[in-house]
């Protein structure tokens, strides 16, 4: 119990340190849900947004048990944890989760029902669960890639895990480039990485179907917030303002010069919107490794100890 109690005050002051470094600004939230070992139902929640040192952070607030996946269930969860810590809903500008239903659906979706408090709090498809969705319908669709990848992972497994099948693979595909060098098929040419040269080949037949796919998959409106972040780099006088190339690293060193320079109140506008451009989120990276600690944290003996403390204090109420 002693062990328990100093592991709740280190969390409440993390949690307050976090709390304060967000100083009531406007955040993103990243949401993911996922079963634990004793399989109930958890959603795990990071806020991401600029410290008051101009740095964009995602920073992990908390896991909770929810009763079920629906968008309610969750967006009560959410709202739960945000009071919680005195967070307004209304301060949020991005929300960044998987593409399943509940959570992107265009009518009962969580994302539809905190936009309805929010307006401003745009939707992004994680960037990462968008291009796995690519190479898979790509997959299903063409069985030539299908096969490619299933002897790629085959290769992977093999070869992986033994130096000597490396060499041997190595050794077996420098002869065959010989073999294609001496027979005119493939080119040599200086300063080019020969002993990749057949996987490039390979790589180069699928890349077409692999666009047209992405540019289906990618929603246009994600799409064109990234474009017009790209417009706010300061870089040559705005230069891409008409261009729309996204670059967040140089957003990123903007908005710590203007707080290192004591810029951001003087420019306040601008540092308003190299902020809400940070917040938006791409990917939920951050979110999915909370559930990755949790693997680790908790186990069968950890499930019991929690039971078992649990009934104690049922019995002792």
């Amino acid at each position: 119990m002693i062990g328990k109690d100093i592991g709740n005050a280190c969390a409440k002051e993390t949690l307050k340190a976090i709390i304060e470094d967000l100083n009531g600004d406007y955040f993103g939230i990243l949401v993911d849900e996922s079963k634990d070992i004793s399989h109930k139902e958890q959603m795990a929640l990071v806020l991401r947004f600029v410290n008051k040192n101009g740095e964009v952070v995602e920073q992990f607030i908390g896991l909770v048990h929810v009763s079920d996946t629906s968008a309610c269930s969750l967006k009560k969860a959410i709202y739960s944890l945000l009071s919680i810590h005195s967070l307004s809903p209304s301060k949020i500008r991005g929300q960044g989760y998987d593409g399943t239903s509940n959570m992107k659906g265009e009518i009962n979706g969580l994302k539809i029902l905190i936009m309805k408090d929010s307006p401003s709090a745009y939707y992004i498809h994680c960037f990462a669960h968008q291009l796995q969705l690519t190479l898979v319908a790509i997959a299903k669709n063409h069985l030539n890639v299908e096969d490619f990848f299933y002897h790629v992972s085959n290769v992977l497994n093999v070869v992986g895990g033994s130096f000597k099948c490396r060499d041997l693979l190595c050794d077996h595909q420098a002869k065959k480039l010989e073999q294609l060098f001496e027979s005119g098929e493939v080119q040599k040419g200086q300063g080019l990485h020969q002993e990749h040269g057949f996987q490039r080949l390979v790589f180069f037949v699928v890349i077409d179907v692999q666009l047209q796919e992405l540019n289906d998959r990618f929603d246009v409106v994600s799409s064109d917030m990234l474009l017009g972040m790209g417009s706010l780099n300061p870089v040559n006088s705005f230069s891409n303002f008409d261009k729309g190339s996204p670059t967040s690293k140089e957003f990123v060193i903007l908005a710590k010069a203007l707080v290192e320079a004591n810029l951001a109140e003087t420019y306040s506008l601008v540092y308003l919107l190299v902020k809400l451009t940070l917040i938006l989120p791409v990917a939920t990276a951050t979110v999915e490794g909370a559930f990755s600690s949790m693997k680790h944290i908790q186990n069968e003996v950890w499930n019991s100890i929690e039971y078992e403390n649990s009934s104690r204090t049922t019995v002792n109420e």
